[in-house]
């Protein structure tokens, strides 16, 4: 299908507003996570040397969606990552839970482009849904 998966950023007044698409839903999920890290640095230099496994549940899909990119935004602060490569795993029938692991690796200055911190997920603007063609599409606003 062309145009999956992918991810593209869109006009908004003071934010980022990034829309993610896959053949499945855990593609568009993973494209949303490299959207998220593409704001931030040039994740074509980030080597995946370190791996983490990322669990979260939701109270729906749109509520682990948030936790998905939240959980990922958390791991930058708290230990300095950031990450390339994405891969989720499993998302229940349901969409409250979601299973994944990421790579990447420290933030190094000297290694890495410094572009735009994102200071948190929201659900300004969230919306999922399959296209004509089957493809999902995630759209949401990352805090800048």
């Amino acid at each position: 299908m062309e145009g999956c998966p992918s991810f593209e950023f869109l006009d908004h007044t003071a934010d980022v507003l990034i829309e993610a698409r896959g053949r499945t839903l855990e593609e568009a999920l993973e494209e949303a996570g490299l959207a998220v890290y593409e704001v931030m640095t040039d994740t074509s230099r980030v080597r995946p040397l370190t791996r983490r496994e990322v669990e979260v549940e939701g109270l729906d899909l749109y509520n682990t969606v948030y936790r998905w990119i939240e959980s990922l935004l958390v791991m930058t602060d708290s230990e300095g990552l950031v990450f390339s490569v994405f891969r989720v795993c499993e998302v229940s029938q349901d969409g409250t839970r979601l299973k994944g692991v990421v790579w990447g690796e420290p933030f190094d200055p000297n290694r890495h482009e410094h572009r735009t911190i994102v200071k948190a997920m929201t659900y300004s603007q969230m919306d999922l849904g399959q296209d004509e063609r089957g493809c999902w599409r995630l759209r949401f606003v990352v805090d800048i």
